[in-house]
């Protein structure tokens, strides 16, 4: 597997509260309650699925947030 110096997560809202982020290009998911636990949960499961000296050099959360409105 080649190094890639980024992994980039889509966040998003959980339908049962909470969030939940799912790598782009790699099959890796996870969920939390918090901002911050996201944070940690997401650092977590990239640090499970690469070992060391294939292990992205930064992680970027990239939040969606849908916002609907009344026409």
């Amino acid at each position: 597997m080649p190094v890639t110096s980024e992994i980039i997560f889509v966040v998003e809202e959980s339908v049962e509260g909470g969030c939940e982020a799912r790598a782009l290009d790699q099959s890796i998911f996870t969920e939390a309650d918090t901002l911050e636990g996201i944070k940690s949960m997401v650092r977590d499961a990239v640090h499970c699925h690469f070992d060391e000296k294939n292990r992205p050099k930064l992680i970027r959360l990239h939040f969606v947030k849908d916002v609907v409105i009344a026409a």
